[in-house]
């Protein structure tokens, strides 16, 4: 909520903002060029726009401008008593405090949304706001009618919940002291195409089927057990059902529904409670106009037909219901609908919730094994959040609201919080304004309601679009020569008769009356679209709309225009300008300041990648697409992403393991396969796994716009790593046996290459030694002088030495 500190301000920047823009830079001032000729007509032109009452004001003046602004009237001398300048204001009618707890012995006093009642007062134009609070109550009732699908196809599935209402109600008695459960089936129209008629299978259209060669004869809906807290009763007569058989693929559900939110007597649904309808099966309904294909041309009426035996007794005769139809009674009847699907059907029933408020999708397994467990993460999903509806919204009433939830901070554009806990209080500031007039006498109203909850605001609505000095009119007055009706300062003419006192007769004219018509001198008289006639422009009529002003120099066509639609169908043309209704802003109004659509799933605004701009946003990242740039193959985030998508999605793992987050948060389409096929247009990520596996996936986006994840079915493993020291004890010792081999190499390489070498050179000494032996001009010397020479010295030498 805010404070009134925070108020003041802000009311105080709303005037700043409003003066500025009723009186641009141009000089233009919006009240003054209006064509308000009475009180009434000047309090539509703006909400900041007075109307002076008093008699004498502006005499002297040729056509005194009685809407101006309250300051600017008072400056020029009107008494602030005789000022007529309403504003808009809020009464709280009835403000009880919110409730705790939901059981008990003040169970019909539960109160989950203050105020009840209001009382607001509008101007037009003219915006007011006012603070709404909302709790979910702990221990709040809860009544549960669960409706099967009993063709077929769902024979497993009966066989299941045979015990469901024991083990149902103890798992929700954790969450409710107060809880009551009731039992539905149905299957389809008993009528061709729908149905087997043959006379033979009219009892039994299994005869003849071997798998299944009994069953009960077709129906559309059959109420079974009503609401009841006798577990034993409800056991009882499941165990007695037996499945049917219908001929086409398609159910006749959405029969089923209707009528069991529209029934509230026979079914049993408490006004004091939460109501959940659980829907299984395992097929797609029948939607409006099937109904067609066996010539019921007849569009369902909305209404309960439930005869004697509690069986749906228009079946034959009307048409399945619309989605629409679907929602507007579901709503009417504050019920939330499960669908528990099976995994195939998944995608198709998502869509239905974004078609019929207050719904929800949960996976069911192909034998309903995990019915219980999927109600109550279906219960908790719907209990942890809160969504504002409106009901009867008046089209002239503009509406606009800011949501402040856990967190604290405001969230303009936005009606709803989520990821709430049991007892949180989230609030809401609501923005109202009136942008035209009602008939006089007629009443307004509209209703705020939380989406599920019986609990409502009650808003009545008062126009402030009559000035208080109309009640004092005077007919005949001699203020105006008695040729005309004195109303808030200013005569209302006879027929014939003009002026600012009804003194002229129509057709007088004279040049002195001419000057006050000219905007400045050389201008065109009445700026060329009207006459002058006793000092006033009668301006003229025009196919495009209204010329006025006191030069007839404004009209309401000449604005902007966006798409041939003036001032965009959001706004008003004052003079040349647009004057945009609440939401929009800019020259021609067609830029809307909501920012709800561009809100992602993961509560960020534009997934982070973008901004809001005109309600719609801008991609900034390269590679980004999407209404809220959710889709980016190409983004350095998008594996990272798509990761904790797949692992809670396929292994209920990671940070979104948390089945309503990874529901919320991971709505892509996965694939898995036992490998991978290669695809240009796919980004392949993968990563490792706490068991240092590897997950492999890719990402790509389909030409429909849906974003497709192929995922293999387990991680691929290699078994344990190796551990850190043997890898590098491995690295090390084949660098140093390849250094050893490298060695070695070279070694036995060197000692080839000298073998060979020497060889050679064993050869060619060989050729030597033989070449000189044989060359005949070689002489051998004397070698016996040159020993006994020898001797003899050795001799001396030694005899020599002796002495």
């Amino acid at each position: 909520m805010w404070s009134p500190a925070a108020l003041a301000w802000s009311a105080a920047l709303c005037c700043v903002l409003l003066e500025t823009c009723v009186t641009p830079a141009g000089g233009l001032n919006l009240c003054m060029s209006g064509s308000a000729t009475s009180c009434e007509e000047c309090l539509l032109i703006h909400p900041r726009c007075a109307w002076c009452a008093q008699e004498d004001f502006g005499r002297g003046r040729s056509l005194p401008s009685r809407c101006d602004f309250s300051q600017n009237l008072e400056r020029r001398g009107c008494d602030v008593r005789l000022i007529e300048s309403p504003t808009s204001s809020v009464s709280v009618l009835q403000d009880r405090p919110l409730s705790s707890k939901g059981s008990g012995s003040s169970q019909y006093d539960v109160v989950q949304i203050r105020p009840q009642k209001i009382s607001v007062s509008l101007r037009p134009g003219d915006q007011t706001r006012f603070g709404v609070q909302v709790r979910q109550v702990e221990d709040y009732p809860v009544d549960l009618y669960y409706l099967m699908d009993l063709s077929l196809s769902m024979k497993d599935d009966l066989d299941t919940i045979r015990n469901l209402g024991t083990k149902l109600a103890l798992e929700m008695g954790k969450l409710t002291s107060n809880f009551r459960l009731g039992f539905g089936s149905f299957v389809d129209k008993n009528m061709s195409p729908f149905s087997y008629t043959a006379p033979k299978y009219q009892e039994n259209p299994c005869n003849g089927y071997k798998l299944f060669p009994n069953c009960v004869p077709t129906f559309g809906f059959r109420h079974i057990v009503s609401l009841t807290d006798k577990v034993d009763r409800f056991n009882e007569e499941v165990q007695k059902q037996m499945v049917s058989r219908n001929r086409d693929a398609p159910e006749g559900g959405f029969d089923a529904i209707l009528q069991a939110a529209v029934c509230k007597e026979e079914i049993g649904w408490r006004k004091e409670a939460y109501h959940l309808l659980v829907f299984a099966t395992d097929d797609v309904p029948h939607l409006a106009l099937d109904g067609r294909l066996g010539g019921l041309v007849r569009p369902h009426d909305g209404r309960c037909h439930l005869d004697d035996r509690n069986e749906y007794s228009a079946s034959t005769e009307m048409d399945y219901p619309s989605l629409a139809l679907l929602g507007e009674k579901l709503a009417e009847n504050n019920i939330f609908l499960i669908f528990a699907v099976t995994k195939r059907l998944y995608v198709i029933y998502k869509n239905f919730t974004a078609l019929i408020p207050g719904t929800t999708v949960e996976i069911l397994d192909q034998d309903s094994k995990n019915v219980i467990q999927l109600i109550v993460a279906a219960y908790n999903n719907i209990r942890s959040k809160v969504e504002l509806s409106v009901w009867d919204h008046p089209e002239d009433i503009g509406l606009s609201f800011t949501a402040t939830c856990q967190d604290g901070e405001p969230l303009p554009g936005l009606r709803k919080c989520g990821d709430l806990k049991i007892g949180d209080t989230v609030s809401f500031d609501v923005r109202v304004e009136a942008r035209s007039c009602p008939p006089r006498g007629a009443n307004r109203s509209f209703t705020i309601k939380p989406v599920g909850f019986k609990d409502r605001l009650e808003v009545a609505v008062e126009y402030q679009c009559d000035c208080g000095c109309s009640r004092t009119a005077q007919s005949n007055s001699s203020a105006c020569s008695a040729t005309g009706t004195y109303n808030c300062g200013t005569c209302h003419c006879e027929p014939g008769y003009l002026g600012a006192r009804c003194e002229c007769q129509e057709g007088e004219a004279a040049s002195v009356h001419f000057s006050a018509c000219r905007e400045a001198e050389g201008k065109q008289m009445c700026s060329g679209r009207g006459e002058c006639s006793c000092n006033q422009c009668l301006c003229y009529e025009s196919e495009f709309g209204k010329i006025y002003g006191s030069y007839c120099e404004c009209d309401d066509f000449s604005c902007a225009r966006h798409k041939g639609v003036l001032c965009s169908g959001h706004g008003e043309c004052h003079c040349g300008q647009c004057k945009c209704h609440a939401g929009y802003v800019g020259d021609n109004c067609n830029c809307s300041t909501e920012t709800a659509p561009c809100v992602a799933d993961d509560g960020q605004m534009c997934s982070g990648r973008g901004a809001c701009v005109c309600g719609r946003c801008q991609c900034a990242e390269p590679g980004a697409f999407g209404d809220t740039c959710e889709k980016c193959p190409t983004c350095p985030d998008a594996c990272g992403t798509k990761r904790e998508c797949i692992e809670c999605r396929l292994f209920s793992a990671g940070r979104l393991a948390d089945n309503q987050t990874c529901q919320r948060l991971c709505k892509d389409e996965i694939i898995t396969a036992e490998a991978l096929t290669e695809d240009p247009g796919a980004v392949l990520c993968l990563y490792k796994t706490d068991d240092d596996c590897v997950m492999k996936f890719t990402y790509s986006e389909h030409a429909s716009g849906r974003s497709i994840l192929t995922a293999l079915s387990e991680p691929e493993c290699g078994g344990g790593g190796p551990d850190a020291s043997t890898v590098l004890l491995a690295v090390v010792g084949s660098i140093l046996l390849v250094g050893v081999v490298l060695l070695a190499a070279w070694k036995l390489v060197i000692t080839v290459h000298d073998r060979r070498e020497f060889a050679r050179f064993q050869s060619a000494r060989s050729r030597a030694r033989y070449e000189m032996a044989s060359n005949p001009l070689y002489k051998q010397h004397a070698s016996t002088h040159f020993v006994e020479t020898d001797f003899d010295m050795f001799g001396k030498s030694f005899n020599g030495g002796v002495h």
